[in-house]
């Protein structure tokens, strides 16, 4: 194993190789991260563990026990209409907001389809999404209701991911319509008003709403 040279590099390392395991689905929700365990596995210390389980909550990602144990956070139905719920508060006035800018300049949001249509994996397809979405906050032009949507961007990505995961299991090409989706806001972006663009926007988070009586959550 490439040694990893400083404290925080290590973190950083851990940090990264957690998320991604927890993303991807390797590491199931409920899953016990003993910081002992994950400490073997990464070649590294318990304290980088430590930190980056630290991390890994601040972001959505791990929540602890009582005792002070580390798990995989659970999904369950009401964390994901809280989100649902916010979402569909921001998003569409976002794209209200952004509708000026981006009918003048969609090119990051066209360039995010074509890396969508590279895509090779379901975690990367997620990523893309996410970031199709991001883009759409940032051209709001409003700091602050930027700032709101990325403090939910980790649990956003834990729940979309498995949502594309279990749809893509049902024979269904995810990331087919989720370009498909996409391309629909960009036309409305570059042709239709502010208004229509924050419509088709509420629609399109409707849409996710409405994938999940498709999939199993735990309880």
């Amino acid at each position: 194993m490439t040694s990893i040279p400083t404290s925080t590099s290590r973190t950083d390392h851990a940090t990264s190789l957690l998320r991604q395991e927890i993303l991807s689905g390797k590491t199931e929700p409920g899953h016990l991260l003993a910081e002992s365990a994950v400490a073997l596995r990464l070649g590294v210390s318990r304290v980088p563990v430590r930190e980056a389980l630290f991390a890994l909550e601040r972001e959505g990602f791990v929540e602890f026990s009582g005792t002070g144990r580390a798990f995989v956070k659970a999904l369950t139905p009401q964390d994901f209409e809280e989100l649902y719920t916010l979402r569909l508060a921001l998003e569409p006035l976002a794209a209200r907001l952004a509708a000026s800018s981006l009918k003048a300049d969609a090119s990051l949001l066209e360039k995010n389809i074509k890396a969508t249509a590279r895509a090779k994996t379901m975690l990367y397809v997620t990523r893309l999404d996410l970031e199709f979405h991001e883009i759409i906050l940032e051209a709001s032009g409003n700091a602050r209701l930027l700032k709101l949507w990325q403090s939910l961007r980790g649990e956003l990505e834990l729940w979309l991911g498995r949502l594309h995961r279990q749809h893509q299991g049902q024979n269904l090409d995810t990331r087919d319509e989720t370009i498909r989706a996409h391309q629909s806001v960009i036309g409305c972006f570059k042709k239709q008003t502010p208004t229509a663009c924050e419509s088709l926007m509420r629609k399109h988070i409707t849409g996710w709403r409405e994938w999940l009586p498709t999939m199993e959550v735990e309880a």
